[in-house]
């Protein structure tokens, strides 16, 4: 395998990655900030008992635990491929929200907002034409060439 390949494969494979995990973060955030209810107030107290409530719910747990893998993914993922790329092709993760919406959370989906959903999809397959990096990767210098000399001192 080539190292364009290699390119491709591993930053598709973390573009999946944020696909997959960062709607599923948000969803089951979402269902254990339903299931705690509204926070009672804006003060300090009642603000830190909401919250150790909502550390105490497994289901905001696994959102929290979902949405850092993807944001470990992200950051791998921005570390080569470029943001040009990375983010419009993550953006097909709109089309795993309306699903999850509509299939887990049981919430209606109209057909206006199906149709917007397969427009930024089909965008998402043109930008997916396009290679993953289209800058020269920075340089590192060397330990030898980055020490200070004599005259730079």
């Amino acid at each position: 395998m080539n190292r364009h390949s290699r390119l491709r494969l591993k930053t598709a494979l973390l573009i999946g990655m944020m696909v997959a995990f960062g709607p599923l973060g948000d969803v089951f955030l979402g269902k254990g900030m339903h299931q705690l209810g509204a926070a009672p107030g804006w003060q300090p107290a009642a603000l830190a008992g909401f919250f150790l409530r909502a550390f105490h719910s497994p289901t905001v747990w696994l959102g929290f635990v979902s949405l850092l893998i993807f944001f470990a993914s992200y950051v791998l993922v921005l570390s080569w491929a470029d943001y040009s790329f990375v983010q419009p092709a993550s953006a097909i993760s709109y089309g795993v929200v309306a699903l999850l919406g509509c299939f887990l959370l049981g919430e209606s989906v109209t057909s206006i907002r199906w149709l917007g959903v397969f427009v930024i999809c089909t965008g998402v397959l043109i930008v997916g034409q396009t290679p993953p990096r289209t800058t020269l990767a920075p340089t590192t210098p060397s330990l030898a060439t980055s020490s200070l000399t004599t005259e730079d001192a």
